[in-house]
Formats: structure tokens, C-alpha cells, sequence
């Protein structure tokens, strides 16, 4: 990370190459950086396509996506939700904060579209931005010999290629909760309920509140709601199946498989994920204008 008064501030940028328009909006952006005097670093999945780009940009100045996190100061993610979940992963190791410019279909978690990106340098620049912490879920796999898992949506528990439903247990703090069957269960951060969560029916959850919530995935019981918890819990789900596998899937980047039983202790992280908050939008006005909330349509308002 660039330090001291005299060095550049180093933008990050982590772009979709699987866009077409996504070469000329970064060819843009690393005219207006250079033009603000900031440097820069690319994703080395961009190099395979250099001769896309409308700039002739140095080998120099491409990295693969952990040494741009490391010495990068702001991650800039060009795609759409999916990309900035992935980019805000790998910034999230370094503790970095970063920023996304929509050029997917919704764009929920990117603050800016395109035609914003001169004027989100200008925020940048002049210091006229907030950092929004967002909550971070970790995932620790009782008896297995893996790594601990992130996520910054949700950690879903997946049937996986079994037809028929799976058992799931909950306990809370130590305390038994229930067990029901199911297709799966969604344990969502407040970010991550405008995610899966909320398509299998969990609640809105505004990012400033500090819960996780559980939302089932087609339980075989009308009487199985989503279940609100105070993230200071410890909550344990215990996967049951007749199946020889089941799935995890951590922001739906990330998929572990294993045997059943299987048992997973979720929390939350100590360490939240930093995201990069302008004037462009507010969190209640992109539930209005992109997930369409409150919008009575017989009003047209």
C-alpha cells in the first residue's frame, strides 16, 4: 500500500472480462487515474485480453489478484454483484476497502454505474466518501481438517445432487433449536439478505444491523420460518443426508463438498469488510430502485 505524502495512492481494479464493454470502461478509468495522478494496478485476468485495451499498459502494472489486493490502498470492482463478491473476498484478506461500478443486469451491492466513474474519483480524491463496515461470517467445520470459511453474503447449506430433501439441525449457544428437512438453509449476513436469502423468503436486514439470519430452502413444514439472531451467538447446523455428499457454498463463489454428518459453527468474524460508500446512492433508495421495495405500482410511485 502507497504510503507517505509524496507517493501515489494505488487503485486496485478487478474487472468481469467476461463483458464485452468492460475493456473500453477500464481503458477509461486508467485515462481519468492517471489524469488525477493516482497509480494503478490490473487484475492479471485483464492481460490476457491487453489488446482490447485502447491504452498500451506495461506488463509492469498487471498482478494476480492477491499481490494487487496487498498493494493496493482501494479495490475497484467493474461487473456486476458476483464480481464485487469475489473482489470484496480477496480485499477483505488484506483489509482493504473497496468499490463497484455496475455493468451487470442488477447491481445491488456496486455503488456507482459507469457514467459516475470521473466523478467517484473526484469523491476519491478530494476525501468526500464514508467507509460502510459490513458484516463478515465465518464458518468452521467441526471434525474436518479445512480451512475456515468466509463469507460476506451467506453460507448455504445445499442438498446438492440428491433429489430428495436433507435433515438440518440447529443449535443456538449451546441450546437445541429444531430439526427439519429441507433443500438447504441460507445463514446470511445483513448484506447478504437482499441475496438468496431473500428469494427463499428471509427479511430485508439493514446492513447497520448486527444479526445473522437462518431462512430455509423449501422446508417440508409450513411452519418453518426464517429466524432472526444476535451475531454475538454461536449457532451450530448439523447436515443429515442419505445422500453421499452434501454442499457448501460460501456467497455462491465458493462450493466445499462433504460427507454427511456434517456440523458447522457459524459466527461472526472479528473483522468486518470495508466498503466504499459515495453521494451517488443511499441504501433505502437502491431497495426502492433496484429490488423494487415499497413501490406501490398502482400509485406509480
Amino acid at each position: 500500500m502507497a504510503k507517505g505524502k509524496n507517493k501515489k495512492q494505488v487503485l486496485g481494479i478487478i474487472a468481469n472480462t467476461t463483458k464485452k464493454e468492460v475493456f473500453s470502461v477500464v481503458s477509461n478509468l486508467v485515462e481519468i487515474l492517471q489524469k488525477n495522478n493516482f497509480d494503478f494496478l490490473l487484475s492479471d485476468d485483464i492481460q490476457v485480453y491487453k489488446k482490447l485495451l485502447s491504452k498500451d499498459i506495461k506488463d509492469s502494472k498487471f498482478a494476480d489478484e492477491n499481490i494487487l489486493c496487498r498493494k493496493s490502498d482501494v479495490i475497484i470492482s467493474i461487473g456486476g454483484d458476483g464480481t464485487m463478491l469475489a473482489s470484496a473476498f480477496h480485499a477483505y484478506q488484506y483489509d482493504k476497502p473497496v468499490f463497484g461500478v455496475n455493468l451487470g443486469k442488477l447491481g445491488f451491492l456496486v455503488d456507482a454505474n459507469i457514467d459516475q466513474l470521473a466523478i467517484f474519483i473526484e469523491e476519491l480524491k478530494s476525501k468526500k466518501y464514508t467507509i460502510d463496515e459490513r458484516m463478515v461470517i465465518e464458518g468452521i467445520c467441526i471434525g474436518h481438517k479445512v480451512e475456515k470459511l468466509y463469507a460476506i453474503n451467506d453460507i448455504v447449506f445445499d442438498k446438492g445432487g440428491w433429489p430428495k430433501m436433507i435433515d438440518l439441525t440447529i443449535t443456538v449457544d449451546g441450546e437445541y433449536v429444531t430439526t427439519f428437512a429441507a433443500d438447504g438453509l441460507i445463514a446470511a449476513t445483513p448484506t447478504g439478505s437482499t441475496g438468496y436469502s431473500i428469494s427463499a423468503g428471509g427479511p430485508i436486514v439493514s446492513p447497520k444491523t448486527d444479526v445473522i439470519t437462518l431462512s430455509p430452502v423449501s422446508p417440508h413444514s409450513l411452519s418453518m420460518r426464517p429466524l432472526v439472531l444476535p451475531s454475538s451467538q454461536e449457532i451450530i447446523v448439523r447436515v443429515d443426508s442419505l445422500h453421499k455428499e452434501v454442499n457448501i457454498n460460501c456467497d455462491g463463489q465458493r462450493v466445499f463438498t462433504f460427507a454427511p454428518p456434517l456440523e458447522i459453527k457459524i459466527r461472526k468474524s472479528k473483522r468486518p469488510l470495508k466498503l466504499i460508500h459515495t453521494s451517488f446512492s443511499s441504501y433505502f433508495e437502491t431497495l426502492r430502485n433496484k429490488l423494487l421495495w415499497g413501490i406501490d405500482l398502482r400509485r406509480n410511485q
